[in-house]
């Protein structure tokens, strides 16, 4: 088994060390928040004071951080994670970034020799909690092949992209899709109210016509045709509008730099940022059919 250092314990990052832990490897955690270590020990991990700390013991560092500012604070620099790595550590950044950050970090780690990978996620908290999340991988065949059985204990679906910041392009790029598409499911449930017809006729229609997609039969934005989605719950996050405007934004940045025109992706971050702005950033991001309605 593996001495793991995971460097960020929020949301996301605790379920995931904590099923770690489950899988028998030793996992010690660093945070700001003392709450989260707490928990982290209530599962057998330990906690480490700092990503430099951690580093220097570990023999696989996973961080899961909340932008790319945080990402190279934390791996670059005298006292960052690259330059107190042994040789032979794996990293594994877990945080949906930039690509260009991403593609410098792992610059930065082969440079001392090191093995890395830029690995976000899909699946949100729920997908966290009980292991099924899937990783977008980005970075060297070996490096990819030894981390898979670190990932699997993590998540269900471990697809490699090809080199070092594909899996972030992969990440935006899949996100920008269901950002648009969770628009557009609203706008017709919206629609249908408006036209009369009722939200389980729609979604039945729907669900089995070419309408079908992810947003509609999975997170349904209505409460009722799928139960476990957050319109039951009055929209409480599992994956919140704030974190789909970060995404957007992140695929509106790399869609300047290359140039490439998204006029759909350009729209959906512009509607994302009304709705984060009217108060709703802590609410999941179907919460949306709400300001389509409105």
């Amino acid at each position: 088994m593996a001495r793991i250092g995971f460097i960020g314990l929020g949301n996301m990052g605790l379920p995931m060390a904590q099923n770690l832990l489950k899988a028998g490897h030793q996992v010690e955690g660093v945070d700001v928040n003392p709450a989260a270590i707490e928990k982290l020990k209530a599962a057998g991990g330990a906690s480490v004071e700092t990503a430099k700390g951690a580093a220097a013991r570990a023999d696989v560092v996973i961080s899961m951080l909340p932008s790319g500012k945080e990402v190279r604070d934390v791996y670059l620099g005298t006292s960052g994670i690259i330059e107190n790595a042994n040789a032979g550590t794996l990293l594994i950044d877990c945080s949906t970034i930039d690509v260009e950050t991403a593609r410098a970090v792992a610059a930065a780690a082969e440079k001392k020799g090191l093995l890395m990978l830029d690995a976000p996620v899909s699946g949100g908290v729920g997908g966290a909690t009980a292991g099924t999340l899937t990783f977008m991988v980005g970075g060297s065949a070996q490096a990819f092949t030894r981390a898979q059985s670190i990932l699997e204990k993590m998540g269900k679906t471990i697809v490699h992209a090809g080199g070092a910041g594909n899996g972030q392009a992969a990440k935006i790029c899949n996100n920008m899709i269901l950002g648009i598409s969770m628009i557009a499911v609203s706008e017709a449930f919206v629609l249908a109210e408006k036209l009369g017809l009722d939200h389980q006729k729609l979604f039945d229609i729907s669900s089995k016509s070419s309408g079908q997609c992810w947003s509609l039969t999975s997170y349904c934005p209505v409460p009722g045709p799928v139960p476990n989605s957050p319109a039951n719950r009055d929209y409480q996050a599992g994956f919140t509008a704030a974190m789909m405007l970060k995404d957007l934004k992140l695929s509106q940045d790399a869609a300047k730099a290359t140039r490439t025109k998204t006029e759909l992706g350009a729209n959906a971050e512009r509607i994302y940022s009304q709705y984060v702005t009217s108060g709703e950033a802590a609410r999941d991001f179907s919460g949306i059919i709400r300001f389509v309605r409105e």
